[in-house]
């Protein structure tokens, strides 16, 4: 039933995979794949302005309603979120994953717990690697996830940090890591004194509706749209890695499907831990 929703809605609106995933990612980083980044309120995870460009949050909503019709009672929110981001994938072209169920959905969302746990697109290799060790995710983790951005798309002011367009329009390339030629397109997608908070460009600029290897493919032409891309060929702890998937898009499947499954059980809560929710945005307890 999950499946149908993400496939339905995928169909009408093409950016719906990258935002169920993107969905993911920001929910099991805080608190784990709890889903209590769908709460709303104030003070909530949702809330928190690292989370205002969030988007699939009614594909979630709608399969949870399905779902209560037929099996009442018995998938959590937090599972849909993990299937629906697994479904995303496939249906944008990447591999079907199985992945474990069973999730109970959490109790505390807050706004605090969102900036010290999630990745930020200006983060240094080292800043990554200490996140991800903390979630118990390995280098190698690190790298395959970060194929995630093979689909998706993202706000002009999460990167045009890396060059600027002054007032009479002269390019200075601010990072030379990236492509001054894409840089300068990047420059029209996103004009000087253009709302860079609601211009959005699309994560990969060759396959951008493709779940593919694409994304690495563009690293090592300098193409990375985000410094925390970039840093992946720069580095020459994950830069072998890159351009192996660059090479074998089967490789990256495979790699994925395990990396996948270790993101989609991230502290997951079980038991008395959790609890399961009716309506995704309105949870039972709440501190």
């Amino acid at each position: 039933m999950v499946k149908n929703t993400v496939r339905s809605a995928s169909s009408m609106d093409p950016t719906i995979p990258g935002k169920l995933l993107r969905l993911l990612f920001h929910d099991c980083f805080v608190e784990g794949c709890d889903a209590s980044i769908l709460l709303e309120g104030n003070g909530t995870e949702r809330s928190d302005p690292a989370n205002k460009s969030l988007g699939g949050f009614s594909v979630i909503e709608n399969a949870k309603r399905v779902l209560e019709i037929f099996c009442p009672f018995t998938v959590s929110c937090a599972d849909i979120v993990a299937l629906a981001a697994r479904d995303a994938v496939e249906f944008a072209g990447g591999p079907n994953v199985q992945i474990p169920t069973g999730r109970r959905d959490g109790r505390i969302s807050l706004t605090t717990n969102v900036r010290p746990n999630i990745v930020d697109t200006s983060f240094t290799m080292d800043q990554m690697i200490n996140i991800f060790t903390i979630k118990g995710l390995s280098l190698d983790d690190l790298v395959i996830l970060s194929g995630a951005h093979t689909i998706g798309s993202a706000h002009c002011n999460a990167f045009s940090d890396r060059f600027r367009v002054d007032t009479n329009g002269n390019f200075t390339l601010i990072d030379p890591s990236l492509d001054k030629a894409y840089a300068t397109e990047l420059t029209k997608q996103c004009p000087a004194g253009a709302a860079t908070s609601t211009i959005t460009v699309k994560n990969d600029p060759q396959t951008p509706q493709l779940f593919d290897n694409q994304y690495f493919k563009d690293l090592i032409e300098h193409k990375g749209l985000f410094q925390s891309d970039s840093v992946l060929f720069n580095d020459i702890r994950t830069k072998e890695r890159v351009m192996e998937f660059a090479n074998d898009q089967d490789g990256f499947f495979r790699s994925w499907s395990q990396s996948f499954v270790r993101l989609s059980m991230l502290g997951v809560k079980s038991g008395e831990d959790g609890e399961q929710n009716f309506i995704c945005t309105e949870f039972k307890t709440f501190s």
